[in-house]
């Protein structure tokens, strides 16, 4: 089985939160800030920032890491992502450029 991410959206004000999971952090991210299910969570929160993400050789580990992120109170995420991104800037720069 292939590896994942687990990736954590958020939007221009850093309000909102969304933590995903997938194999292909590239294509989900993309989706995300185009909109391109118009009726999803992220979509209506307009989440189009990408400011964290961490890599698994196997998808089962990213899916085991997207639970527990999900069970954290709001400030350990914050801490979370300011750990590794204390500006909190969108990866998408980075992410574009990746290829599969």
């Amino acid at each position: 089985m292939d590896g994942g991410y687990i990736y954590i959206m958020t939007n221009k004000y850093k309000t909102t939160l969304y933590i995903g999971v997938t194999n292909n952090l590239k294509r989900r991210v993309w989706e995300h800030r185009t909109h391109y299910d118009t009726s999803s969570f992220t979509a209506k929160y307009n989440l189009e920032y990408c400011v964290y993400y961490e890599y698994f050789e196997k998808i089962g580990d990213a899916i085991s890491r997207e639970k527990e992120l999900k069970k954290w109170r709001r400030e350990k995420k914050n801490a979370l992502i300011a750990s590794n991104n204390p500006a909190w800037r969108d990866y998408w720069e980075e992410i574009q450029d990746w290829i599969y």
